[in-house]
């Protein structure tokens, strides 16, 4: 049974976090097939908090170990979708 996976990530405080969730995602830059990621800007401010949504490829067992070390960084908040295809 093959699946696809979509995780959405709320990054509550973007230049405090960003480092390592940065870091994450690069040590597991294999199993992600999109990203994108946005945060409100404008002329004078940039926000602080940020969202980004990734479509993961690869098996169930790499997705929860990446899913374990995303959880493990404070301030970051996971949600997921996982569709059979």
């Amino acid at each position: 049974m093959k699946q696809t996976r979509i995780i959405g990530l709320l990054i509550r405080d973007r230049i405090k976090e960003a480092g390592r969730l940065q870091t994450t995602l690069t040590e597991h830059a294999h199993l992600i097939r999109s990203r994108l990621g946005f945060h409100e800007l404008n002329e004078n401010t940039c926000s602080r908090t940020g969202v980004i949504i990734l479509t993961l490829i690869g098996d169930e067992k790499d997705w929860v170990d990446f899913e374990s070390e995303i959880n493990k960084i404070e301030g970051v908040e996971m949600q997921q979708m996982s569709f059979i295809l």
